[in-house]
């Protein structure tokens, strides 16, 4: 009697996938839920607080209101939004400010990653007090910062004409506050001196995170730096340079102390915060200003989408995660 031949070999059964069949693993859900649980009593306080004055400002915003004669306050709807929409003065502050966060973060961008590589390469003995003398600038108020710069680089009792006269351009009469390119020069110099460091820490932990045997693997392969830079460094550490641009970005996008400090609003230099605030406070047009803040706020939203959608940064992934 034939030996009965074998049965098949059933296939082997797929994973089951995650519960909810949102497909995330078990480490990302409690992960999820431990955020939350840090997170959500200061986020519940945070919205709390902030909730409330970016609704009255909408509120104001739709109203005809001066804080001189508060009586005659009238309903207008949007009109005030098509006031500063249609006014010159509101896109020469935006076109002003964009180029001012534009320059600021691209420079802050390159010279924060050099900063970050150096500390990152230092000696382990000096590596702390190099961290400490970095981060000088970014602990200075900016208020004071802006006094410093106005002053070094003033006319009259600065030392930057006469330190840099050999500089073509540059001369004992030179006015940096008496034209529009030369008054953003300084402006732009005092922000990226002051907001450099904040920018080499995001980058540092970010270069801290690249895995060494990748690193090593590419060196092995014959890589050069600027390959191991582009092919290895810098993918590795994409969500830290979101986070640094995206920060420093909204920041810059909001800069009113060195303008209000070193020329106040004047040869063109005024900012979106500064129009705000030359609405509200030295005009006391509430009505306006408050459309000006409201602007601004959908301006840093926007800011925020564009460079989260932009990046594409899959945060899983860059806690490791497959």
């Amino acid at each position: 009697m034939s030996a009965r031949p074998a049965a098949p070999a059933e296939p082997a059964a797929s994973p089951a996938p995650a519960a909810g069949g949102t497909g995330r693993s078990d480490r990302a859900r409690a992960e999820q839920r431990l955020g939350w649980l840090l997170a959500g009593p200061a986020f519940v306080i945070m919205l709390l607080v902030t909730a409330y004055p970016i609704a009255q400002a909408f509120w104001y915003s739709l109203f005809d209101y001066r804080l001189t004669d508060p009586a005659s306050r009238e309903f207008v709807g949007l009109n005030n939004y098509l006031v500063i929409l249609s006014d010159e003065i509101w896109w020469t502050s935006f076109g002003v400010t964009t180029l001012i966060t534009v320059v600021t973060v691209a420079v802050e961008l390159v010279l924060g990653f050099a900063l970050a590589l150096v500390m990152l390469n230092a000696f382990s003995k000096i590596r702390p007090v190099l961290r400490a003398a970095i981060l000088i600038p970014y602990a200075v108020i900016t208020v004071v910062s802006a006094f410093a710069w106005q002053f070094a680089f003033s006319q009259d009792s600065g030392f930057v004409n006469s330190w840099f006269d050999w500089v073509p351009g540059i001369g004992e009469n030179t006015d940096w506050f008496g034209s529009w390119g030369l008054s953003l020069v300084v402006i732009c110099l005092a922000e990226i001196w002051k907001t450099t460091p904040f920018i080499s820490l995001l980058l540092l932990a970010g270069l801290a995170q690249v895995p060494d045997v990748l690193q090593e693997a590419a060196r092995v392969d014959g890589a050069s730096w600027w390959q191991r830079m582009w092919r290895v460094t810098l993918p590795n550490m994409k969500a830290a340079v979101m986070v640094a641009l995206l920060f420093r970005t909204l920041d810059a996008f909001r800069v009113f102390d060195s303008v209000f400090v070193m020329t106040g609003g004047s040869n063109g230099t005024e900012t979106v915060s500064f129009l705000a605030y030359r609405q509200t406070i030295s005009r006391v047009e509430i009505g306006l200003g408050s459309a000006v803040s409201v602007l601004l706020f959908l301006s840093v939203v926007l800011i925020c989408v564009l460079f989260i959608k932009g990046f594409k940064v899959d945060l899983s992934q860059a806690r490791g995660e497959k």
